[in-house]
C-alpha cells in the first residue's frame, strides 16, 4: 500500500496540539530552531489560549512549526510517501515534508506569506464555510453578492470569502435557500481575488527564496495534480492565495496517484473527516486521533503491510 501525507491549514490549531511531541527529541529540536522565527516558544504559544493563535502572523509560522516538527519525529517511523497534499496554508508545510524546504526556510516563508496577506487583507475580510449547495447555485449566489468561492472540499462542501459586509449579505441569502453557514476563524479573504496583491508579492518572495523541486510530489492546490519542479511549485504556492483551493481534486489526486493510507499531520483531523466522507474505503487517520507517536507509527504499519 502507498503512503501519502496530508497537511492541515489553519482553523486546526488548538491548546495542546504539541502535547503527542513531548518526549520526541527530533521534534523538540525543530520546535526550538522555530523560537526565533515566531518571536517566542511554540510550545508556550501552544499552550496559551485560542485567541493568541489565530491570527495569521502568528498562526501561520506556528502551524508549519507544528507540521516540521511532527515529521521531523515520524518520518524515520514510516515508509516511504507517494505524495504530500496540503490545505491552503498546509500546501507551503507541504512542500517541507517533501524535502523542498529547509525548516528555517519554511518559516521564513510562512512569516512572509502571513505578512503578504495581511496587508493585501487592511480591509477586514474573512471565510465561510457553506453546505447544501452545488457549486454552480452557489457561484451565482457569490456573484450577486460579491464575494468569491475559496475552497471547495466536496460537491456540496464549499468555502467562500469576501469582506465582511458581503459576506453577512450573502450569508442571509444562503440560509434563506436552504444552505448552512458557519463563519471561520479567519480575517482575510484568502483564495480569492481580494488576495491578488498578496499572491503577487509571495511569488515574487518564493522566487528569491531557497525553495527546491520537491523529491515527493506535492499536489497543487488550485488543480490537485502534481508538482515536482521549482519553477511549478513557485507558480502554484503563489496562485493558491488568490485562487480557489480545490481541495476535493487532490484529495482525488492522492487517490490517482495510488495513495491507498493516508496520514494527517494535524493539529486536528479535519481533513481526514473530510477524506473519509469522500472515500469511505481508504484507511485514512490523523496523528490527533493517537496517543503517542508509536500508536501512529504502529497504525500504518498494519495498514501498509
Amino acid at each position: 500500500m502507498a503512503l501519502g501525507i496530508l497537511c492541515p491549514g489553519q482553523g486546526a490549531q488548538a491548546p495542546g496540539m504539541l502535547d503527542i511531541l513531548r518526549g520526541e527529541p527530533a521534534a523538540q529540536a525543530v520546535l526550538d530552531a522555530a523560537a526565533p522565527r515566531l518571536g517566542a516558544d511554540p510550545r508556550a504559544l501552544a499552550a496559551g489560549p485560542l485567541e493568541a493563535m489565530q491570527g495569521n502572523a502568528v498562526a501561520q509560522p506556528l502551524l508549519c512549526a507544528v507540521q516540521a516538527a511532527t515529521w521531523a519525529a515520524l518520518r524515520p517511523r514510516l515508509p516511504p510517501v507517494r505524495a504530500v497534499a496540503g490545505y491552503s496554508l498546509g500546501e507551503l508545510a507541504a512542500y517541507g515534508c517533501a524535502d523542498a524546504l529547509d525548516t528555517d526556510e519554511l518559516l521564513e516563508l510562512a512569516c512572509r506569506r502571513a505578512a503578504a496577506m495581511d496587508e493585501a487583507g487592511a480591509v477586514p475580510g474573512g471565510l465561510l464555510a457553506v453546505r447544501g449547495l452545488d457549486r454552480t447555485r452557489l457561484a451565482a449566489l457569490c456573484r450577486d453578492h460579491g464575494v468569491a468561492i475559496a475552497i471547495v472540499n466536496d460537491l456540496d462542501r464549499i468555502v467562500v470569502g469576501g469582506l465582511r459586509d458581503a459576506l453577512a449579505a450573502f450569508e442571509l441569502a444562503a440560509v434563506a435557500v436552504g444552505a448552512a453557514v458557519t463563519p471561520l476563524p479567519v480575517t482575510v479573504a484568502s483564495h480569492t481575488p481580494l488576495m491578488a496583491p498578496a499572491a503577487a508579492a509571495f511569488g515574487r518572495v518564493l522566487a528569491a527564496s531557497g525553495l527546491r523541486a520537491p523529491l515527493v510530489p506535492v499536489l497543487a492546490g488550485i488543480d490537485g495534480t502534481p508538482v515536482r519542479s521549482r519553477d511549478r511549485a513557485i507558480a502554484t504556492l503563489a496562485r493558491q492565495i488568490a485562487e480557489p483551493v480545490e481541495w476535493a481534486a487532490c484529495v482525488d489526486g492522492l487517490v490517482e496517484m495510488g495513495c491507498t493510507l493516508l496520514l494527517e499531520l494535524g493539529p486536528g483531523n479535519a481533513l481526514s473527516r473530510m477524506v473519509r466522507d469522500r472515500y469511505p474505503e481508504l484507511a485514512v487517520r490523523a496523528v490527533a486521533d493517537f496517543r503517542s507517536l508509536d500508536g501512529v507509527a504502529g497504525w500504518v504499519e498494519r495498514n501498509a503491510g
